[in-house]
């Protein structure tokens, strides 16, 4: 209790809160959701899994589901355009709360920038408070792979944008949201680390998270 009491504190005082995309922030699993327009779901799928897990690192899994899926640009376009991510149910109104409070919302995932763009200008969040991996394609179009130079596809790279966060901004509390272990391994340097199992539950993350919860508006009711 003492621990969660904790949590909740650091919950109200936070300065900068950053979300996961895949799963947390959307209903989807974007990379997954494109390996199943392109007939590649099953192959990708146990790959996803493993990475989320913890089992594998997060660059080799990223790497060898994207020479599964191997999406070109028009595919991607066509795919954003069919299938528009989903918003988890209570994350704007909790956006819009943490705003009101003169807090700075970030998005930090291992999905890519075409697919992520969309839904952070729905919600009004720039392209500056965005950090995420970048697809390649070649002069026609075809996959060229990723940006390897990218923070966030490393197992690491959540952590490493929270500590140059802090850096730049002088954040005092910083808290990180995800459903994944590489949402986990951005505290510390992020103050708390809040699971979120609302779309998909990680059973190492629902044991290890300090505070843990199912719905969006479980958060926006502790900032009451």
């Amino acid at each position: 209790m003492i621990r969660q009491n904790n949590s909740r504190m650091m919950w109200k005082n936070a300065d900068a809160v950053c979300f996961d995309v895949d799963s947390t922030l959307i209903v989807e699993e974007g990379l997954d959701g494109l390996a199943e327009f392109l007939s590649k779901g099953a192959e990708v799928l146990q790959i996803t899994a493993n990475a989320m897990g913890g089992q594998m690192s997060f660059k080799d899994a990223l790497t060898k589901r994207l020479e599964i899926i191997r999406p070109s640009q028009p595919q991607v376009e066509e795919y954003r355009t069919k299938y528009p991510s989903t918003l988890t149910p209570g994350v704007r109104d909790l956006i819009e709360k943490l705003r009101s409070r003169g807090v700075t919302v970030y998005l930090v995932s291992g999905g890519f920038k075409r697919l992520i763009m969309p839904v952070a200008q729905s919600l009004g969040i720039s392209e500056d408070q965005v950090f995420c991996n970048q697809l390649l394609f070649d002069g026609d179009g075809q996959y060229a792979g990723f940006d390897p130079d990218a923070i966030t596809c490393n197992t690491d790279g959540k952590k490493t944008v929270v500590e140059q966060l802090i850096a730049t901004h002088a954040y005092k509390t910083v808290v990180m949201i995800g459903d994944g272990t590489t949402d986990m391994k951005a505290s510390p340097p992020a103050r708390l680390f809040i699971g979120f199992g609302g779309n998909v539950v990680r059973q190492n993350v629902k044991e290890q998270a300090e505070w843990y919860v199912t719905h969006f508006n479980e958060l926006s009711q502790a900032l009451d």
